[in-house]
């Protein structure tokens, strides 16, 4: 596998990438020099560094997006390459989307395949996380009376397909508790053995949490599922890219996720991971011929849809590439610690519900004593135009904070400095 520095300087050789003008990644030579080999702890604080990656991004000033967690906006190469083959497309869809755009799904499979560390074979693109799940969710053979176990961490529309699975088909849906921030690891794989009974047929967990970004030990808890025979469903909508791992750090068999979080990809974009051997056994969402029954491309039986988005996925790879997700870790680390750290200095009202350490990346969440965390976040936003997440679970209410790369360390302590003000003068105003 190629390293940063010998991707970045085969681009400035003129290494060909798909949908790519001449000018798309003079940041990343300009970004790389200021940097060369300094560690990526180092580099999370140059912000000349940064500065450059920022310009990537065609973002409004005027705003501070504080939820790339939900949704980030693409670099301008991206979205000016998926908007050349949109036009492309249009002038004549049923030869140049089809015939010609189409097949280069095949490069985008192969690069997103290299970048997880998996057989392209093994490799389906999708439109996001969602889509992802509910192929693992309705896909796979279940009995009236099995038993599925979830987290009520996760993701609420996966909550809510498998409550469907349950009121059609009979099968027992088993919540069990992650609580706030986790007291440890080895807690999270205890509560899920638990849970485990001669009926479990399927557990569902997420990598990270989009509520207060804990990263879950998938490794071990995919070991306790080899254990007893039990399919292991990853929901990775907020993890890949976010933080560096392949498929072999996590030995799973099933991986979902979306590609417009965390590598800034075009919205409407994602894959699903299914190793070779299990490709037959979970049947695809939209039917699909049984001449492809041990075919990924199965799950791809989609009908028409736009080739623009999933191709300008293998340019938003090549960012990230180039820019290193050791690098992006280290930066978003940096960002959740600078505004973290800050506002648990001012006053005991503060609790952070995630681990300011290893266990978590660019999303943590914080809550002030004596504030709705809603009109918390509406206030943000109205009167300062910072957009949060206000987050209200059943055990924790919070506002989560995602800064990306492009964030500028003066955008988080704006944030700091509002919610200090809303701690002394509230939020009526």
């Amino acid at each position: 596998m190629p390293t940063r520095r010998s991707f970045v300087s085969s681009l400035a050789a003129g290494f060909a990438l798909p949908a790519m003008n001449g000018g798309a990644f003079r940041t990343l030579f300009r970004a790389e020099e200021r940097v060369r080999g300094l560690p990526a702890g180092t580099v999370a604080s140059e912000e000349d560094y940064w500065a450059e990656i920022s310009r990537a991004f065609d973002t409004d000033p005027t705003l501070v997006n504080l939820n790339n967690g939900g949704c980030s906006p693409a670099p301008a190469h991206v979205m000016e390459a998926m908007i050349r083959d949109l036009r492309f497309s249009n002038e004549l869809p049923v030869e140049h989307m089809w015939a010609v755009l189409e097949p280069r799904i095949e490069s985008v499979r192969r690069d997103l395949a290299q970048m997880f560390g998996c057989d392209p074979e093994e490799m389906a693109i999708t439109r996001n996380a969602s889509e992802s799940q509910e192929i693992m969710i309705f896909g796979l053979d279940l009995r009236r009376g099995d038993e599925v176990i979830v987290t009520n961490q996760n993701y609420g529309r996966m909550l809510t397909t498998w409550d469907q699975r349950a009121r059609r088909d009979g099968i027992v849906v088993k919540s069990i508790s992650l609580g706030g921030a986790p007291s440890s690891d080895q807690d999270i794989v205890d509560r899920v053995r638990a849970a485990i009974t001669p009926r479990t047929k399927v557990i569902e967990v997420t990598h990270i949490t989009n509520l207060t970004g804990y990263i879950l030990p998938v490794r071990a808890i995919a070991k306790v599922a080899r254990e007893h025979g039990i399919a292991l469903f990853i929901d990775g909508a907020h993890a890949f890219a976010h933080f560096p791992f392949v498929r072999d750090d996590l030995d799973v068999d099933y991986y979902g996720t979306s590609l417009h979080k965390w590598l800034h990809a075009p919205i409407g974009t994602g894959f699903l991971y299914v190793r070779r051997d299990r490709i037959r056994g979970l049947w695809p969402l939209m039917a699909a011929p049984s001449t492809m029954d041990d075919n990924i491309r199965k799950y791809e039986e989609i009908g028409t849809h736009p080739a623009a988005n999933h191709n300008a996925i293998a340019v938003a790879v090549a960012f990230n590439r180039g820019m290193g997700l050791e690098r992006k870790a280290a930066r978003l680390r940096y960002l959740r610690d600078r505004w973290a750290k800050a506002l648990l200095a001012e006053s005991p009202r503060v609790k952070i519900h995630t681990p300011l350490d290893d266990r978590s990346c660019g999303i943590a969440m914080v809550q002030v004593e004596g504030l709705d965390s809603e009109k918390l976040g509406a206030w943000l936003w109205s009167k300062h135009r910072i957009r949060t997440t206000p987050i209200v679970h059943e055990e924790f209410n919070g506002l989560r904070i995602t800064p990306s790369v492009y964030t500028r360390p003066d955008e988080v302590d704006l944030f700091v400095d509002r919610v200090k003000l809303a701690m002394k003068r509230g939020v009526a105003d």
